[in-house]
């Protein structure tokens, strides 16, 4: 068989980055629980038409056929009913599993989801094909009260900080309103208030200029509009002050509206509030769009300090109208981690480590085949008490089989006593391959130090 050839943009970790990741997903899951969030998981697939209604991304959903089913012919429109794609992101499916459940659930309903997805994008640094996310959201009944859109960004906020004793930089959550943006654009007279959004979306690759070409030619503003949108966008400030200098902005273009107001009212208190909970952590940045068309309230985003270069790995907002079953309304707030992203930085920066590739903290040597079943036994014994063991593959030379286990990063060796001539046991002995150190030991009573006891992840250094 010929050598495979890597697919890009399918992360697979070597066996010390898969721990490394499973390190990030535990401490994600124990802070989401922490908070009060119940962990779910949904199908892999939904209907096409449903992963289709969320905006412009029919180019990244892959489609789920069987191998044997009937093309369709050429001059012959392909039915998207009864189709199915995979999931290109976990808030689709977590809609329907609420529309689904909603007699079920409690509101307002507090769930985290953590599961790989599907986006058929072009690979690149830190954007895959496949990839984990980490979702948390509070969805309510009905109604949904404002002091979510401050409490979820702070969850992670916290979920993230947990990671800072590992060497993983400080987080920056960059929030907006999009009230606040609507009000403005419409105060000035624009009224393809989407396409607004989606050049200012593209504020950070393109540069002013181009989106100020994109607002003329796409969203039909004069360039002075488009200027005092730029304005706008360059408003940022980790304190309420923020409020105040839109509010000058406002005037000054005669742009005032309710609905700007509310969403100054709003992203005020977020700011105030995380300012004494969370200081530095959380800050307005007025060009944070968001292009999807059904967030309706805050939407934020989170890139680490000092790596910026590699794009939001958190993002999310309030949606209001995402999921109705035509008689009742579901309105949430939540926030997405790209985990693959955040690992696959962590690891090609260096920046963290695994302290082992494998999970065992003794290997037991072989005297000779016959003798396997004691080595067996004891083997069986320290994992009966927890102890993560394995049995050498061979009854080599113990210099070999010290090599071995050298190899794989398994600290300790255990040598298992020969009978005497008189048949009393011999006493085991446990060798730390690190230090040369060997010493008498019992299967029925000796520990590995806590930190050998299984792999850990560490700061790189």
């Amino acid at each position: 068989m010929a050598r495979p050839t890597p697919l890009s943009g399918f992360p697979e970790w070597l066996p010390d980055g898969r721990i490394v990741e499973q390190h990030v997903l535990d401490v994600l899951r124990r802070t989401f629980e922490l908070h009060g969030f119940a962990g779910i998981e949904t199908r892999a697939v939904e209907p096409l038409e449903q992963l289709l209604r969320k905006g412009e991304t029919s180019k990244e959903v892959y489609v789920l056929r069987r191998l044997h089913d009937e093309p369709a012919a050429a001059d012959e429109p392909a039915d998207r009913q009864g189709q199915l794609g995979l999931h290109f992101d976990l808030t689709v499916p977590f809609a329907r599993y609420v529309l689904e459940n909603a007699g079920r659930l409690a509101f307002p309903f507090r769930r985290y989801q953590i599961q790989k997805v599907w986006r058929g994008e072009r690979p690149q640094d830190g954007r895959f094909r496949e990839f984990v996310q980490a979702d948390i959201d509070v969805v309510g009944a009905g109604a949904l009260p404002y002091h979510y859109e401050v409490e979820l960004p702070l969850v992670m906020a916290d979920a993230l900080g947990a990671l800072r004793d590992l060497g993983v930089p400080p987080v920056r959550i960059l929030v907006n309103n999009r009230k606040v943006a609507e009000g403005f654009y419409r105060g000035l007279g624009l009224e393809d208030v989407e396409a607004v959004l989606r050049g200012i979306d593209k504020l950070d690759k393109v540069g002013p200029e181009a989106v100020a070409d994109l607002l003329v030619a796409e969203a039909g503003a004069t360039p002075e509009q488009a200027a005092a949108c730029l304005e706008l966008a360059a408003v940022h400030g980790g304190d309420a002050s923020v409020v105040d200098r839109v509010r000058e902005l406002t005037e000054r273009h005669g742009a005032s509206t309710e609905l700007l107001e509310e969403g100054l009212r709003e992203l005020g208190a977020l700011v105030t509030a995380a300012a004494e909970r969370a200081p530095g952590v959380l800050v307005a940045d007025l060009k944070i769009a968001r292009g999807l068309d059904y967030y309706t309230g805050s939407v934020y985003e989170t890139v680490l300090v000092g790596h910026e270069d590699l794009g939001s790995i958190c993002s999310g907002g309030r949606y209001d109208t995402l999921a109705s079953d035509g008689t009742t309304t579901y309105p949430g707030v939540g926030l997405s981690i790209g985990v693959s992203r955040l690992v696959s930085r962590l690891l090609s920066a260096g920046l963290v480590r695994a302290t082992r590739s494998v999970p065992t903290a003794v290997l037991v040597a072989v005297t000779s085949e016959e003798r396997r079943t004691a080595s067996d036994a004891v083997a069986a014994a320290l994992r009966a008490r927890g102890i993560p063991t394995e049995v050498a593959p061979s009854a080599a030379k113990f210099g070999k089989q010290i090599k071995h286990a050298d190899r794989r990063g398994i600290p300790f060796v255990w040598f298992v006593g020969d009978a005497d001539e008189d048949g009393a046991p011999a006493q085991d002995e446990v060798k730390d391959i690190r230090s040369g150190e060997q010493t008498p030991v019992d299967a029925a009573t000796w520990t590995p130090p806590a930190e050998d006891l299984l792999p850990r992840v560490v700061a790189a250094g």
